[in-house]
């Protein structure tokens, strides 16, 4: 219903009070996107989402300095997908309550956020399929990532969720022991200020699960023990790919192998002896 209606407005300095509390899909898609103007966001009551409800909706809002608090607690899918993307104003995360996450929630939420310095809370454990990809894509100002205490993984739960926080130095613990598909994919690409990666215990291995997991952390000295004796389709293709400070590389033991599954994984490690 109102998908895209003030899309642009760059004069937009105020925006409507938005009381709805029963969303529909879609309804405030991209709603505000390029409001360059727009300086508060309007109270966001709805604790019930619907798909896609909040998408976008204050994308390239770069004037924006806080956001609107988030009370929901039932997710939708893609409902805060792309929420804050370039809003690079925004200086702090809102509160993320939410108990059961759905497809694509949280993803992208604060791509391109450079002015975001703290992440949100992470309490939630039961995950699900892309939930957290891209969330601080480019977060170059993050310096503190949140703890992530989920132990079974859903696909590309985290994939590409670090991608380029260039002051992140110390990565979350990653507790899990059961992984998906393409679940850390590119999690940490270009994190240059990384100086060690965190423990990676699981041994039940899904495909491409850490493949380009580190792709040019610059920074990184020492990788993690690598357990699993049997490997999955691509699990450590590009592992390390262009990680030029590494050292060491871990000891490879797995018994058991299948189709790239060490591709590219030391591929540019110009540092290794």
């Amino acid at each position: 219903c109102y998908h895209l209606i003030f899309y642009g407005c760059t004069g937009l300095t105020q925006a409507p009070a938005l009381p709805a509390t029963n969303l529909a899909d879609y309804c405030y898609y991209g709603m505000f996107a390029g409001c360059t103007g727009l300086t508060n966001a309007p109270a966001l009551p709805a604790t019930i989402m619907a798909n896609n409800c909040y998408a976008n909706i204050f994308e390239g809002c770069t004037g924006l300095t806080q956001a609107p608090e988030l009370s929901a607690t039932n997710l939708a899918p893609s409902c805060y997908y792309g929420m804050f993307y370039s809003c690079t104003g925004l200086t702090q995360a809102p509160t993320l309550p939410a108990k059961t996450l759905a497809a694509s929630c949280y993803y992208g939420m604060f791509q391109g956020c450079t002015g975001l310095t703290n992440a949100p809370k992470l309490p939630v454990t039961n995950l699900a399929d892309n939930c957290y990809q891209y969330m601080f894509y480019g977060c170059t100002g993050l310096i503190e990532a949140p703890t992530l205490s989920a132990t079974t993984l859903a696909n590309y739960c985290y994939a590409d969720m670090f991608c380029g926080c260039t002051a992140l130095t110390t990565p979350p613990a990653l507790p899990a022991t059961t992984l998906a598909s393409y679940c850390y994919y590119n999690m940490f690409r270009d994190c240059t200020g990384l100086t060690q990666a965190p423990e990676l215990s699981a041994t039940n291995l899904a495909d491409s699960c850490y493949q380009y997991m580190f792709l040019r952390c610059t920074g990184l000295t020492n990788a993690p023990a690598l357990p699993a004796k049997t490997l999955a389709a691509s699990c450590y293709c590009g592992m390390f790919n262009g990680c030029t400070s590494l050292t060491q590389a871990p000891a490879l033991s797995a018994e058991t192998m299948t189709y790239s599954c060490y591709a590219g994984m030391f591929q540019g490690c110009t540092g290794l002896t």
